[in-house]
């Protein structure tokens, strides 16, 4: 069921539809702006050193530190973009400290184990199902991809995972921009409807660092990422969640290598932690 969430407009009318940025700040955690919209994606200000519960007795140990903490977040953020509830993504400094009244977009499964910690606002989602986000005088619609965490019956081991297509609207006809975020999937055949109903998509953020646990490969290597980048051959590709944790064991350097032998270095940003992405939107859709 397709619900909707309703922001408060804007605090002046001077909203910018030409230009929007992404921030980095580490493992899948980004503040993504554009349209008057600010939102904070898969929250995770663990620091290097710290241990992360994976579930099943596993934990691993973060390598790096985010480009930010918690409580340095800006005050504006509307909601948060959940892809899943697993510790590297919505961790217990986010429980702890996260205000419970910003609404979280997220999966059925992390909506549940969410209302157990204190946050009740979430708009829970299936695969290709829609919230929708209106603020002011401009709409995004996100629309929950399809991922799995983990190849065949394993993935029912781990949470739900869902990918998010973001499409943020001045009006019913016109899509200004289009920005797909992996969350932790592998490539796999479901992911082909993703381009056969989006043929083109702005912007992707590929969850990348070949994420092994007890030699499983559980988020995209390099070399799925590659394909990754050909399949849904966005303008821009963008890898994140690539480095931060011991399970990670796929640098992002594999992934550069892998990038420039298939010759799709244009197609590619790279962004380290503290990083903005600045982009622009054509004139003719504003």
């Amino acid at each position: 069921m397709d619900r909707t969430l309703e922001l408060s407009p804007p605090r002046t009318d001077d909203v910018d539809l030409e230009s929007g940025s992404i921030f980095f700040v580490g493992t899948a955690t980004l503040i993504v702006r554009y349209a008057g919209f600010a939102i904070l994606t898969d929250p995770n200000f663990l620091h290097s050193g710290d241990h992360v519960h994976l579930g099943y007795g596993i934990t691993s140990k973060r390598r790096t530190d985010p480009a930010i903490d918690i409580e340095e977040l800006p005050p504006d953020i509307d909601f948060v973009l959940l892809s899943h509830y697993h510790g590297d993504h919505f961790d217990r400094v986010v429980e702890e400290k996260l205000d419970r009244s910003l609404p979280i977009v997220t999966t059925h499964h992390a909506a549940g184990e969410l209302a157990d910690e204190g946050f009740h606002e979430t708009y829970p989602m299936d695969t290709w199902e829609k919230t929708r986000v209106r603020k002011g005088e401009t709409e995004l619609t996100i629309t929950a991809m399809p991922g799995t965490h983990a190849p065949g019956i394993l993935s029912k081991a781990l949470p739900p995972v869902m990918g998010s297509m973001l499409e943020f609207r001045a009006d019913e006809e016109r899509t200004l921009l289009r920005l797909y975020i992996t969350g932790d999937t592998l490539v796999y055949d479901k992911l082909k409807a993703i381009p056969e109903r989006y043929p083109h998509i702005d912007i992707a953020l590929l969850h990348l660092g070949g994420t092994k646990i007890l030699g499983i490969l559980l988020t995209m290597d390099a070399e799925q990422g590659v394909e990754a980048v050909k399949l849904f051959d966005a303008d821009t590709s963008i890898p994140i969640h690539y480095n931060d944790y011991e399970v990670f064991r796929s640098p992002r350097a594999d992934f550069e290598d892998a990038i420039a032998e298939a010759g799709l270095e244009d197609r590619v940003a790279y962004l380290d932690h503290g990083d903005t992405y600045t982009f622009e939107i054509p004139a003719n859709r504003r």
